[in-house]
């Protein structure tokens, strides 16, 4: 226990921790002992940016020099030379990094060319992911959408804060965002397209949730860390985002008629919709050029940026223009195929503007450009245009074709030998391997993900650490070769005659033998199922407690 040692002070408690402020309580962080509740916050930009908090009482009391003097001891005691000195990665000039979290939405991991599409025209994508960091086994955290894009956030399973499925639940305000973090380090925030983690509006009816009087569901990224937002709640057609597509892109609404109003709005703040007169043409684009307006405006403050760059392509309805159809005149789905094919080559057009100009502003080389999908290919491999390689199921699945998608990280100041890697990374890692970099401490609550820095500095030889998925009553365990699936069906639920708990099924695949899933093991490993069941059960009960409020 640690005491101010002036007369006005009467031995009160030091308030010393490592923290910040969100919705007006202060939130710790892990890396330093709980030493004291905090009652005010000063911040000190150390070196290492650690935010310490010190109570009214110190700095207020009435203390003689040497009495200033042993506490400032006290501090450098507490926080040893070796965390000063620490800086974090920087450019030779010593600014931090900038950030950039780019996804598709329904992206198989075969959906690009650097994965060996037979076709798929993606020449920019392919050229980042060969100049950087390609990731040949990193996963979605879900399944499906939302819950996915909770965790690229927070570092944590969506079961653990009520995302279980696609429009179920919300960011709740007692998460602690990547992007609120970053804020508080002095980064410009902001989020482009697709969030899918709330309503944005209470007002109108928008979307799939948003409606007059709902306030439930209502969390808008701009009330959750973002500065700048040009943001939809949900889907919208990849061409001309603002109208009805024609019945071939799929998906199109049957209720509204062709170049009708689609229903889905682009929102930049609270009341604040965009007009739909200025939203034609490739969606991919536009939410790039919304993007690169922030970018640029960061830069020319020289502030630092953490940018979230949400695609809807190829979600359903998938609409391409002529030019990019027209790359696919033999398509093997007709007409759809060539929509879907050419809605991610204008992903790729846009990816490839994106890197041409923080090329001409300057800050390509220091920034993190992370690029995945949020979940496998829509539909059965007969009747989907997607393609999720030569891994088994797809969207909606936790067999690996659901939940591994394409993914790369290029940062050319740190990253200047491309190479692949089969280390398994999972989208929860976002959050503590950026934190990692900039040496801030990550929240203090159970996180699901794990720091990748040296990964990225090429040291990190395997994950140590499963990775865990649920979704929709099956579960899975994914360790660095083995896979323990829970798979959801009858048997895993309860009897349907005597109303009792069953044993569930299992089953279990080495997916370094067979990334496939095509041979189950399961019979052979009893010792190997054993362990992995306890260690899944163990981290579902832990999920089960965090969506309980027991990290808040």
């Amino acid at each position: 226990m640690l005491y101010g040692l002036g007369p006005s002070t009467n031995l009160r408690r030091i308030g010393i921790d490592s923290g910040y402020m969100k919705n007006g309580r202060q939130e710790t962080l892990a890396g330093v002992d709980d030493l004291f509740a905090v009652r005010h916050c000063v911040w000190f930009n150390l070196p290492t940016r650690l935010p310490l908090t010190l109570t009214a009482d110190l700095l207020n009391m009435k203390t003689s020099p040497f009495d200033l003097s042993l506490t400032f001891v006290i501090l450098v005691l507490l926080f040893p030379q070796s965390m000063l000195s620490a800086n974090p990665k920087s450019d030779k000039h010593g600014n931090p990094p900038n950030i950039i979290l780019c996804m598709a939405d329904d992206q198989g991991w075969g959906d690009v060319g650097f994965n060996g599409h037979a076709f798929l025209k993606t020449p920019n994508l392919d050229q980042l992911a060969n100049a950087g960091i390609k990731f040949n086994r990193w996963y979605a955290a879900a399944p499906v959408c939302s819950p996915t894009r909770g965790s690229c956030l927070t570092g944590r399973h969506p079961y653990r804060y009520g995302i279980y499925t696609a429009n179920k639940g919300h960011l709740k305000p007692e998460e602690i965002g990547l992007q609120e973090i970053l804020k508080e380090q002095g980064y410009a925030t902001g989020h482009f397209g697709k969030w899918h983690l709330g309503t944005l509006t209470t007002k109108v009816k928008d979307a799939n949730r948003g409606k007059p009087g709902n306030l439930k569901d209502y969390s808008p990224p701009w009330e959750n860390g973002f500065d700048v937002c040009f943001s939809t709640e949900s889907k919208v057609p990849t061409w001309n985002p603002m109208k009805n597509p024609n019945k071939v892109s799929q998906a199109a609404r049957k209720d509204i008629e062709e170049g009708g109003p689609y229903g889905t709005f682009y929102w930049t703040g609270p009341d604040r919709r965009v007009p739909d007169d200025q939203l034609g043409g490739d969606d991919s684009m536009l939410i790039v050029t919304q993007a690169l307006k922030f970018i640029e405006d960061s830069a020319k403050q020289n502030k630092p940026f953490f940018a979230v760059v949400w695609f809807h392509a190829p979600h359903l309805p998938v609409v391409a223009d002529q030019a990019h159809r027209n790359l696919y005149p033999n398509h093997p789905f007709g007409l759809y195929g060539q929509h879907y094919s050419g809605c991610i080559s204008a992903i790729d057009d846009a990816m490839g503007r994106l890197q041409s100009e923080l090329e001409r502003v300057g800050v390509f080389e220091n920034t993190m450009l992370w690029y995945c999908a949020d979940n496998g290919p829509e539909s059965s491999a007969e009747k989907g245009a997607g393609s999720a390689g030569p891994f088994r199921g797809r969207k909606r699945s936790l067999y690996e074709g659901g939940v591994r998608v394409p993914a790369f990280l290029v940062w050319p100041s740190q990253v200047t030998t491309a190479r692949t890697t089969e280390i398994p990374c999972v989208t929860s890692d976002y959050l503590p391997t950026i934190l990692d970099v900039l040496n801030v401490p990550a929240p203090k609550r159970p996180l699901d993900g794990i720091s990748l820095k040296r990964l990225i500095e090429g040291t990190m030889e395997n994950r140590n650490k499963p990775i865990g998925f649920q979704s929709a009553g099956s579960a899975t365990w994914t360790t660095e070769k083995y896979k323990l699936v829970v798979p959801r069906d009858k048997t895993n639920s309860r009897n349907s005659e005597t109303k009792e708990n069953v044993e569930p099924t299992v089953e279990l695949y080495d997916l370094v033998a067979d990334p496939s899933e095509l041979k189950d093991i399961a019979r052979d490993q009893p010792e190997i199922v054993a362990r992995l069941k306890k260690e899944l059960v163990d981290w579902q009960a832990s999920c089960r407690k965090s969506d309980e409020g027991g990290d808040y």
